[in-house]
């Protein structure tokens, strides 16, 4: 596009990087910045020990500094959010308050770590016994440096993470056989709850790597999807998040904005 081969670049490809780039090279150029739905994820092999607890997956989700990840990434070019895309971009996000009192979503992040570093403390961990994990990520750049991030925040909870790349074309075969402990993975939120939400957190989803599986989670997933009356199925969406965020069952990081530019 730069060269004026093209009128438009891939509608929503453009990071906070590259954008700065185009607009440096084609001040001409007329670009816009949009919350797309994708989100970056942590998943956990949940029959692993110790990976099997919930406390330690409770102790993880309360590791995270996401305004960290969003400053650091994307410049700050980000939201916060749950398995559905946050508002106002998201139609079924969760309301700010009922989002902030999930595990791991106060805002107050050196009171959500020191929870975590009680229920590490209390599952025998501490400044002389570090939980030694790998996390696991596709070589790309936007998976690959949330990553690295991740590793950093979940030093102050007594976990020493190393970083394992994975080639895309060995990444999808490896955590459908669950031969992973801990990885980052993308995601999206939207734009209708059942475009996502069974593939994903389903008993048996093709895209559930972590094995997640609640009957009673199902059971609400399956109300949702023939309730007709929206505001209804909202509360029920809701609830659901609710649920999935105890659980563990994956932990949404952030969701990033995208540009396009012609």
């Amino acid at each position: 596009m730069v060269s004026g081969k093209f009128d438009m670049a891939f509608p929503y490809s453009l990071t906070v990087p590259l954008l700065k780039d185009v607009k440096r090279q084609m001040p001409q150029a007329m670009c816009e910045m949009r919350p797309v739905g994708l989100n970056r994820g942590l998943i956990v092999s949940r029959d692993k020990p110790p990976f099997d607890n919930a406390e330690l997956r409770r102790a993880m989700a309360l590791s995270f500094d996401r305004p960290a990840f969003i400053d650091i990434l994307t410049e700050g070019e980000g939201d916060i959010g749950g398995v559905m895309q946050p508002l106002p971009a998201g139609l079924w996000g969760m309301p700010p308050e009922m989002l902030q009192a999930l595990p791991g979503y106060d805002p107050d992040v050196r009171k959500n770590r020191a929870d975590a570093s009680h229920i590490m403390q209390k599952l025998g961990y501490g400044p002389n016994n570090r939980l030694g994990i790998k996390v696991t990520a596709r070589d790309l750049p936007y998976l690959r440096d949330t990553a690295v991030i991740l590793i950093d925040q979940l030093k102050q909870v007594y976990i020493d993470a190393e970083l394992e790349t994975i080639d895309t074309t060995n990444w999808f075969p490896k955590v459908m056989r669950k031969d992973y402990i801990v990885g980052i993975t993308g995601g999206q939120g939207g734009p209708d709850p059942d475009q996502n939400i069974h593939q994903l957190y389903g008993c048996g989803g093709e895209l559930n790597y972590s094995g997640y599986c609640s009957p009673e989670a199902d059971q609400l997933i399956e109300q949702q999807s023939s309730t007709a009356d929206q505001e209804k199925r909202k509360q029920l969406m809701w609830e659901i998040e609710r649920r999935l965020a105890e659980d563990g069952a994956r932990l949404i990081i952030f969701y990033d904005r995208r540009a396009t530019c012609w």
